[in-house]
């Protein structure tokens, strides 16, 4: 069970030796997964913990919040996915401009080597930390000297192991800037492939305008407030997973609904094959849930009226079920 901090605090004095490397980790992508399975492979040849080290905002929000990037997922589902690769801990770091003022000589040996005893240091070939961005690789291995740890480097690139590509077809460098380039353009299959899994949102079940239901075509509606980047308005195949992990196939529609003139974006899920039980044995309402984008099917359009719009949603359905259950 990996640990997961708050503040360098609540480290426990008897915590490490330790390998660590740090870094906002937005989406946990493939280039991230290559960097921590190295790191983890570290720790277990040198009988020490392995920890990553992520900030809380994003820094961005903090010095820039009018043009800082959206995230691609919450802190809940970073430390998931973070989790989910093996980590021993995580240290989530408030970021703040007191932060930001510390110099690269003060964060390291206040986090890495009085906290967490660190034994050995991953790091990338571009990396930046301490004021002003002014810590970078030679710095680094310099305070390795100077504190006794070893700095290991390492590259994110998406084409070792697992060749991606742009539209060009070269190969590119794994990056959430990718991924959220191909969430704006609703291009989930390539999010997905630089992910390593599927795009997800997180949020509560609210109660919409009911007008899928009186459709024929219930609808979970997810809250305003749901974390993870919005993907272009479309229709897509994927699954709802309820707050028992039950995952559930879904036709999932983001946008306006123009067909009614609605003015907010709203993400709502179709559940398909949804149990013959009464709808009140099957009420999401109030859960939290996840919805996981597999495939775009369609943009969103205005249809004629809600006899046509009806018609365009049960070929979606199948189209979706088709897709989900072909994989």
């Amino acid at each position: 069970m990996v640990h997961i901090w708050n503040d360098p605090s609540e480290v426990p004095e008897d915590f490490g030796p330790t390998v660590v490397t740090f870094g906002n980790f937005d989406g946990v992508h493939r280039g991230h997964q290559q960097v921590l399975s190295q790191l983890i492979r570290t720790a277990r040849l040198n009988g020490a913990r392995s920890v990553a080290v992520t900030f809380d905002p994003h820094p961005a929000q903090v010095h820039r919040p009018e043009s800082a990037p959206e995230l691609i997922m919450g802190l809940e589902d970073k430390l998931v996915a973070l989790g989910e690769l093996g980590l021993d801990a995580v240290l989530v770091m408030k970021y703040s401009l007191e932060l930001a003022s510390l110099s690269p000589e003060e964060f390291v040996a206040g986090v890495l080597v009085d906290r967490l005893r660190a034994s050995h240091v991953v790091i990338g070939h571009d990396a930046r930390f301490g004021r002003g961005n002014s810590g970078d690789l030679s710095t680094m291995q310099e305070l390795g000297e100077k504190f006794g740890f070893t700095v290991q480097v390492i590259s994110e690139f998406g084409s070792e192991g697992f060749p991606i590509h742009d539209d060009g077809g070269e190969d590119r460098r794994c990056s959430s800037t990718w991924v959220r380039e191909a969430l704006r353009e609703g291009d989930v299959a390539t999010a997905a492939a630089v992910l390593g899994r599927p795009h997800r949102m997180r949020g509560e079940v609210v109660h919409g305008a009911a007008r899928g239901r009186a459709l024929g075509f219930p609808t979970a509606n997810l809250a305003s407030e749901a974390s993870g980047y919005i993907p272009a308005d479309g229709i897509y195949a994927g699954w709802l997973v309820d707050q028992i992990g039950t995952r559930w196939p879904a036709a999932i529609s983001v946008g306006s609904n123009p067909t009614f003139d609605g003015v907010s974006r709203q993400v709502e899920a179709h559940v398909i094959d949804r149990p013959e039980e009464p709808v009140e044995d099957f009420d999401l309402y109030g859960q939290t849930v996840v919805v996981e984008f597999v495939a775009r099917l369609r943009g969103m359009v205005a249809y004629r009226g809600p006899e046509a719009l009806v018609e365009q949603m049960r070929l979606d359905v199948v189209q979706a079920h088709d897709i989900l259950f072909r994989r």
